[in-house]
């Protein structure tokens, strides 16, 4: 596919994720009671909007077409996962004691040069990334120069004793 002729605003940021889910509550429940989102709005019973730090919403949930569903079987498209970018290494820590505390079993947990990152699934199954960003400066590159992200096992214990 060729490169477009002209190229996203460099400031162009993803805005808000909208995920439909089985059961409001249950979704409540990871969303905001373990990885601390706030409510922002309610529509009736059937959606939610959370988000971080006053914004109008990082996440919404809805039923509309999904009460009482099943998560998308193996092998077939979808989401496969949000990434909720955390600002330092003591607040990715302090919110991965809470999912562990949870008793919500991690996916992964992946070290890939430029960040930090761990995986584990919301109650409908969506993929969900928690992860922190390294300053730009030790970002992995190549003799040219160019990102050489990589794929590493993240020392999760570390992660752990941080402070915070």
């Amino acid at each position: 596919m060729p490169a477009p002729s002209i190229p996203a605003h460099p400031a162009l940021r993803i805005g808000h994720v909208h995920l439909k889910v089985a059961d409001l509550d249950r979704a409540l429940g990871f969303w905001r009671d373990v990885l601390g989102l706030q409510e922002t709005q309610r529509m009736g019973g059937r959606a939610v909007f959370l988000s971080a730090g006053g914004y109008h919403h990082h996440i919404a949930l809805n039923t509309w077409e999904s009460a009482g569903g099943s998560p998308p079987p193996p092998g077939s498209t979808g989401l496969y996962h949000v990434a909720l970018l955390y600002p330092d290494r003591a607040a990715l820590a302090a919110v991965v004691r809470r999912v562990l505390a949870a008793g919500i079993p991690l996916d992964g947990a992946s070290d890939h040069g430029v960040s930090e990152a761990v995986y584990l699934r919301d109650p409908d199954g969506n993929g969900v990334e928690l992860y922190r960003d390294r300053p730009e400066a030790e970002w992995p590159r190549d003799a040219a120069g160019g990102l050489a992200m990589v794929t590493r096992r993240l020392d999760l214990e570390g992660l752990l004793a941080e402070p915070g």
